[in-house]
């Protein structure tokens, strides 16, 4: 068990703060958390297990928010929970049986065709579009698909949400993630169950990081209601680059080589970098889009 400095209970509170409000906005807060979590020692199915506990709390104040302004319609997402659950059932029943090393060496171009599409149709999501599929036929069908694959494999489940209702149904990006956040509660809320039932969660950080959500949630989602799409798209391109790079990393780099990395640097400083190249990345983003559209 881990012991609990001050110094500790500070880092993972920032961490859940900084984390929450990046994942209300664009996704991706579990790359923020994880490796945290892992560095300082953590096994990792408990890693796993409490990282998905304390983000689940930032992710249902940030869905309770963009519900309560009215960005959510429940009525609309029934379909696509139902076959949400389904699909993630029969997608972690698969992971069982079938190997997902080849889908893993092809996640990182998928996900690097989503950056490359998104930077370079500067206008794309920042307003409502004209519907290229009916939300009776979408929410079923991707509702499936996208839950298959959140069960057999995961990483990126969100970003894929976002491009699919910005690109089929016109959504703008703040509503996009909205919607998003209520599939990705959903996927949460089931993982919790099993790691629940397995013992692997450390509650105690798992709290501290909560309260750190908690914040970051209000924080991100109220962001998104202020702001509105153009905040969201330099966000969401910074956080699909980030995961392009650790996907990257996990599926080509030898595990070893990056150990030896983190270790000569140190765990602290690493995430601490990696929080500045964010905000640094967003920040030139938010800019150049600004520059582009003024």
């Amino acid at each position: 068990m881990i012991s609990l400095s001050a110094g500790l209970v500070l880092l993972f509170f920032t961490v859940g703060l900084f984390a929450g409000t990046i994942d209300a906005i664009a996704g991706g807060g579990g790359l923020i958390s994880l490796p945290l979590l892992i560095g300082v020692g953590m096994p990792a199915p408990i890693a796993l297990g409490t990282s998905k506990f304390q983000g689940c709390v930032g992710t249902f104040v940030a869905t309770h928010n963009y519900f309560k302004n009215k960005l959510i319609s429940f009525h609309i997402l029934i379909k696509g929970l139902l076959f949400g659950f389904i699909g993630a059932t029969a997608g972690a029943l698969t992971a069982q049986v079938m190997d997902a090393v080849i889908l893993e060496k092809i996640l990182p171009l998928l996900m690097l065709g989503i950056f490359l599409y998104t930077l370079f149709t500067p206008k794309l999501g920042l307003l409502d579009k004209k519907e290229r599929m009916k939300e009776s036929i979408f929410y079923p069908l991707f509702g499936f698909l996208l839950g298959f694959y959140d069960g057999f494999l995961g990483p990126g489940t969100g970003s894929f949400w976002v491009i699919a209702l910005v690109f089929f149904l016109g959504y703008n990006l703040s509503k996009a993630t909205a919607y998003t956040k209520v599939f990705n509660l959903k996927s949460n809320v089931i993982a919790i169950a099993w790691f629940m039932l397995g013992h692997n969660i450390d509650y105690r950080i798992a709290f501290i990081m909560g309260c750190g959500q908690f914040i970051g949630g209000k924080i991100g989602s109220q962001l998104v209601i202020l702001n509105g799409a153009t905040f969201v798209r330099p966000v969401f391109l910074t956080m699909v680059l980030f995961a392009i790079v650790v996907m990257f990393c996990k599926s080509y780099v030898p595990m070893g080589e990056v150990n030896k990395i983190v270790n000569l640097v140190g765990m602290v400083p690493m995430l601490v970098l990696c929080i500045i190249a964010v905000v640094s990345l967003a920040t030139v983003l938010w800019v150049r889009q600004n520059n582009r559209l003024g």
